[in-house]
Parts: C-alpha cells; sequence; structure tokens
C-alpha cells in the first residue's frame, strides 16, 4: 500500500472509531470495537488487540485472531519492552527482537503503541501481521492517534 493509500485508510479508521467510542465511555467496551475495527480492515494482520496493565504485569484484553499469551512482564517481549519504555515499538521482523514472545508462530512483524494516561501506564495496543516488515513510520503516526482518541474516550478509573 503506498503512503497516500495508507493515510487515507487511517483517516476513514479514525472517523470509525470516533463513531464507535462517541457517547460510550466504557474502556472494555470501546477496547472490543477497536480491536474489531482494526483486524477487520487493516490488510495483511492476523492479531490485534489490547493488554491491560494490571497487578504489574500487561494481561489480555480485548483482542480479534488466534488465542493469545495472557500475562506478559514488563521489559519482556515487544509488548513488554513497548510498556516498559512508553514507547511505540515496531519490529520488522519479530524472530530478530530479543526475548519475543511467539503466541503465534505465523506472526512475522509487530506494532506495539502504549496508551499512557496522567503519566500511568494503562496498557498497550498490540498488532501482528505475518508479512515482515508490514508496519511503518507511518502506521506508527496514525496508530498513536488512534490510541489517543480510544484513551481520551474512555473512564480509567480502575486503572489510575
Amino acid at each position: 500500500m503506498n503512503i497516500e493509500n495508507k493515510k487515507q485508510y487511517y483517516d476513514i479508521t479514525l472517523r470509525q472509531l470516533k463513531g464507535l467510542v462517541q457517547g460510550e465511555r466504557d474502556w472494555l467496551a470501546n477496547s472490543a470495537n477497536a480491536a474489531a475495527l482494526l483486524f477487520n480492515t487493516m490488510k495483511d494482520i492476523n492479531w490485534s488487540g489490547f493488554y491491560f496493565y494490571r497487578e504489574d504485569q500487561l494481561i489480555l484484553g480485548p483482542f480479534q485472531g488466534k488465542p493469545a499469551c495472557i500475562r506478559i512482564d514488563l521489559g519482556k517481549g515487544v509488548c513488554g519492552t513497548a510498556a516498559q519504555k512508553r514507547k511505540t515499538i515496531i519490529v520488522e521482523d519479530v524472530h530478530k527482537f530479543p526475548g519475543h514472545i511467539a503466541c503465534d508462530s505465523a506472526s512475522n512483524s509487530e506494532i506495539v503503541v502504549p496508551i499512557i494516561k496522567e503519566d500511568k501506564l494503562i496498557g498497550i495496543l498490540d498488532i501482528d501481521s505475518p508479512v515482515f516488515n508490514r508496519f511503518d513510520e507511518v502506521d506508527g503516526k496514525y496508530l498513536e492517534e488512534f490510541v489517543k482518541i480510544f484513551k481520551e474516550h474512555c473512564h480509567w478509573d480502575v486503572f489510575l
């Protein structure tokens, strides 16, 4: 997908997300719909979903795709590393990522965007692809905007 098509995809997806979360404040319901939106509209992905930070770990939340690892320690794998560093991580080849956690052996690339609210880690958005080098900086920019819209429309009292 060229950059212009990718930007058009994300512009539409961000509008769709706003429509899904408008008027709904429940983080669980919104995360379920957000994961489904990405899974059903993004090309060349095999998993999209959330992990939420509780009990000093990332714990599996709503997702679309094959069954996944339930708990991930901070600093472990791509998800735990992104959560610990509190920054988006794009991995072109997960098999070369130190400590990669292989929940689905078909996954070859990954992007993880942390969810931070009031300087506290809420969780992460995780998207996997069977295609090597599937994600780039354009994906990172727009998925960070996706997370921003998502987190602004949820009550996070249980996490704060």
